[in-house]
């Protein structure tokens, strides 16, 4: 059984979760605490961090990595384009999500109200919520633009940069920080991407202490 070891509202635990969901791959899913890591899990990944797949004999790290490694091994249905400039296109948002939506929104808003106190790491720190709630608005606007000249975030097909951008903002909509009205473009892309098969797990996921909102799992919010 292929296994992938992960933490429920993680965004690349949750990008490589969709990803091996469209490409119909059963995997058993292991929770990790990786802030208080066993010498197992540090054997598996020296480097601490989850989501680790467990596959076929190979044990691979890092979200982009094992997204990409499952698009060239398991090729449909297509995640990536063939051509080299779509290629680009989709790996330069996956990274504006993983790099710079993450560092000013996500860990602003997810890990300051849930994994601090997952992690009994104290209270949030306020500054950090305020400046998240900000920026926010910069990268639904950034998107709206995307949308507005394009059907998906990277082109006219949905690709990984889509699953990367909802694994980020569905965290977030866990714990209800995403202004859904700011934008029916966006709205209505998340709509689609939220009714997909692969996403059914994911609206599954509970965490002790932090219910979902009503909206979470409703398909037509």
């Amino acid at each position: 059984m292929n296994r992938l070891y992960h933490v429920p509202l993680s965004p690349f635990c949750r990008k490589v979760r969709l990803t091996l969901a469209e490409k119909r791959i059963e995997v058993e899913l292991v929770e990790e605490r990786y802030w208080d890591p066993s010498p197992d899990f540090l054997r598996r990944n020296p480097a601490g961090k989850v989501p680790v797949l467990r596959m076929e004999g190979r044990v691979m790290s890092e979200s982009q990595a094992i997204c990409e490694y499952l698009e060239e091994a398991f090729p449909t249905p297509v995640l990536m384009p063939r051509d080299v400039d779509g290629r680009y296109e989709v790996r330069r948002i996956c990274a504006w999500f993983d790099d710079k939506f993450h560092d000013e929104v996500t860990s602003k808003l997810l890990y300051e109200r849930v994994n601090k106190k997952v992690m009994a790491q104290g209270y949030p720190d306020s500054k950090n919520v305020k400046f998240g709630a900000s920026r926010i608005k910069y990268h639904l606007d950034y998107m709206a633009w995307l949308l507005d000249q394009r059907r998906w975030l990277a082109g006219d097909a949905m690709t990984l940069a889509d699953f990367t951008a909802a694994a980020h903002l569905s965290c977030l909509d866990y714990i209800s920080d995403v202004d859904w009205n700011r934008h029916a473009v966006v709205k209505d892309w998340y709509v689609k991407i939220k009714s997909r098969p692969c996403f059914r797990t994911l609206l599954m996921d509970q965490v002790p202490g932090f219910p979902p909102p009503a909206h979470y799992a409703d398909l037509d919010f």
